[in-house]
């Protein structure tokens, strides 16, 4: 068993785990980590706790310290500096014509090493970029391209529900979303009504489609014949929320019943006893005939 902490870096970012090296920590708290780009400061999503060996891949890094007064001035301090990093690089980009749009930057706490971020439909070659950054601003750049989602959560905003986005808010992994989900749901099939901000499909459908496949399960699917109290009817539709089903009857209207006023058949009986009684008069004829065939 392995003592670990867990991090988070970013309000809605990946966790991530670090050895507590024996600092007593609470959820919350502000700690100072050692990362590949540095000394960064993070906040403690997961206290601390054990676990199985296999869960740790790799050695785990300790924590430095508790966030200090100085800690979070420093980290204040170098926020107004990425607002100017920011307008630098931007300047740049468009000077020199590259395809690309600025996201965000970020420094580590050490001031040493700049992450810039970015989105491009394209192949960017920004190397050219990176050395007058570097030159500039004195410090280690580096560029990280971004896919939709990401871009989403770093820039922010709402949703079609009028909320904060989810990956902005509390999503700290994405996780796969089909169109199988919608139509699971009953939702429109059409893309554009249920994409998100990001023009990818919205994270919340996956929310509740275990639920809707659950409740699903407990109705007819469409095509069915079931007996209703007004007869043989076939089912056309469902609601699994209301737990109904919408059915066609003989007459050709259309009602919409709970699950409990019908009963699913095999085969629409009704159905085949009138196909039986359509072929009698051919049976009949035929048996006519032979009685009257008369041997030679």
């Amino acid at each position: 068993m392995a003592e670990i902490v867990g991090v988070r870096f970013k309000r809605a970012g990946k966790v991530y785990y670090f050895d507590p090296a024996g600092v007593e920590l609470n959820v919350n708290d502000q700690v100072v980590v050692e990362t590949a780009r540095g000394l960064e400061i993070g906040q403690v999503s997961i206290a601390p706790k054990q676990a199985p060996d296999s869960e740790v891949t790799e050695p785990l890094k300790p924590v430095v310290r508790k966030a200090t007064p100085e800690d979070m001035q420093r980290c204040q301090e170098l926020e107004a500096k990425e607002k100017e990093a920011i307008s630098e690089c931007s300047k740049l980009i468009e000077k020199l014509n590259l395809p690309m749009k600025l996201l965000g930057a970020d420094y580590n706490l050490d001031g040493n090493h700049l992450t810039f971020y970015f989105s491009s439909v394209e192949r960017v070659d920004f190397r050219e970029l990176v050395r007058e950054l570097a030159r500039r601003l004195k410090v280690r750049v580096e560029m990280r391209q971004t896919g939709p989602r990401d871009e989403a959560r770093l820039v922010g905003g709402c949703g079609r529900c009028g909320r904060p986005l989810c990956c902005a808010s509390f999503l700290s992994e994405f996780a796969p979303v089909a169109m199988k989900m919608a139509k699971e749901q009953g939702l429109p099939l059409n893309p554009m009504k249920i994409s998100g901000v990001c023009g990818r499909l919205m994270c919340c459908l996956g929310y509740e489609n275990d639920q809707y496949r659950a409740m699903r399960g407990t109705l007819p699917k469409n095509g069915q014949w079931v007996t209703t109290a007004s007869g043989l009817a076939k089912v056309i539709g469902s609601n699994p929320l209301k737990q109904t089903v919408q059915v066609i009857l003989e007459t050709d209207a259309t009602v919409e019943l709970p699950i409990s006023e019908i009963t699913v058949v095999d085969k629409p009986v009704e159905k085949q006893q009138k196909a039986g009684k359509a072929q009698t008069p051919k049976d009949e004829i035929i048996k006519d005939q032979d009685t009257n065939t008369k041997p030679e």
